[in-house]
């Protein structure tokens, strides 16, 4: 708290001026807005998983972040998985072991939880009292990757898959087999592997719960670039080489198509049998600064104003951005009709937005047919409506903040992709 005091001290001072007054007080609301809104929950570290070669990429233990249920809740039991994008080789793979998401050595040991990790009902009223966890991501592969062997000239693990299954049978010995009702989230990368793991995640559970998975920010697309090329479909493919990942993605995708593809869900999702929600941005911020114009397809930075702020685009820029909204919409729809599947598409420019109560729920958050996130999500988890709406075309949706939310996110581990 004397660092509010400090900055507010600096703010009202005749020494600050201009742009510098304004920064310091959007770091003071910000502050604000965290100690008001989520709340710090501590790091645990299973030591437990290394003996089983459930480690992260340097080898350090996985770890999570694990607020226990109450009251009603204590039975149910939501689990988000962390983003971070991927590594495709021995190099990308060395260099994130020098970072919190190759290592849980260099990991913060208290994270904020907040929107549908929130603990007050005011905040996240569906889901409050549940067992809430973040598992942190240290892998590089969407917890897909299991290698034996230790790279003899790195010294990095590949072992994703085993990281899932290690906290997975911890949170079962923990009362997860007791589970009433659960969720299986993620943001980002993470996303991804709640959708890749949705159906092996509903088989750990006992045969009468509820298990239902949420994909927020995960529906990646296999869509060129603005210079024409596969970019993302060559990265996805060196990913799952790199970490042998085939064996852990479903045999329903990987039976038909090469595994690369199977990190793409426009070619998993319609086979997978448990209940997936989709919320997505048609114009996910990632996706535009990584598949559709990454640094490697745009050397002269052209995009790299637009990307960091969707009002500074052009409107030959905006023009593509529209067709890239189109070929998204049209992965979805590839997905043919479900009665348990239900999506939440608007078409604000960001990417993770169920975990920050900004876009999560609030009465300034995006609306999309008059509803938030966390009502669409609530009423298709508990059957009360299921919920299936696409916006309209930016700029139509003034409900939008457009402010580029991407806690989890960080760009491909590629020497030609701009940070």
């Amino acid at each position: 708290m004397l660092d509010l005091f400090f900055l507010h001290y600096l703010c009202c001072s005749r020494m600050v001026k201009g742009a510098m007054q304004l920064w310091l007080r959007a770091i003071i609301t910000l502050l604000i807005l965290i100690i008001t809104e989520g709340h710090p929950v501590d790091i645990t570290y299973l030591q437990s998983a290394v003996a089983k070669g459930a480690v992260c990429l340097d080898g350090s233990p996985p770890a999570y972040h694990f607020d226990k249920g109450f009251g009603a809740g204590v039975n149910n039991w939501f689990i988000q998985l962390e983003g971070g994008a991927w590594c495709n080789n021995a190099t990308t793979c060395l260099a994130r072991t020098k970072t919190r998401l190759g290592s849980s050595k260099l990991m913060v040991k208290t994270v904020s939880f907040s929107g549908i990790l929130s603990n007050k009902a005011k905040f996240n009223p569906d889901f409050y009292n549940w067992n809430r966890i973040r598992i942190r991501y240290c892998d590089g592969s969407s917890f897909t990757g299991d290698v034996g062997a230790v790279d003899p000239k790195t010294k990095v693990f590949y072992r994703g898959a085993r990281i899932f299954s290690a906290v997975m049978d911890d949170f079962l010995a923990q009362g997860m087999k007791n589970a009433q009702n659960a969720i299986l989230a993620g943001c980002s990368a993470g996303s991804l592997a709640a959708i890749l793991h949705c159906d092996r995640f509903k088989g750990l559970l006992p045969p009468g719960a509820k298990v239902k998975c949420l994909s927020d920010a995960g529906f990646f697309i296999n869509a060129k670039t603005v210079s024409g090329a596969s970019h993302i479909e060559q990265f996805y493919s060196e990913v799952v080489n790199t970490h042998g990942s085939a064996k852990n993605l479903p045999q329903s995708c990987t039976s038909r198509l090469n595994p690369g593809l199977c990190f793409f869900p426009q070619n998993v999702a319609q086979q997978i049998q448990t209940p997936l929600f989709l919320v997505n941005a048609a114009y996910d911020s990632w996706q535009i600064k990584n598949i559709l114009a990454p640094g490697v397809a745009d050397p002269r930075g052209t995009w790299r104003d637009c990307k960091l702020d969707i009002l500074k685009c052009s409107s030959t820029q905006l023009e593509t951005m529209q067709g890239y909204r189109l070929e998204f919409l049209k992965a979805l729809n590839s997905l043919g009709p479900s009665s348990t599947r239900g999506y939440y598409i608007n078409s604000c420019y960001a990417h993770c937005q169920t975990g920050t109560q900004e876009t999560w729920l609030r009465d300034d958050s995006p609306r999309l047919a008059g509803t938030t996130i966390a009502k669409a999500v609530g009423d298709w988890y508990y059957d009360r409506k299921i919920f299936k709406e696409i916006d309209c075309p930016y700029p139509c949706d003034k409900t939008c903040k457009n402010r580029n939310f991407e806690s989890d996110a960080r760009p491909l581990d590629t020497d030609n992709t701009d940070d």
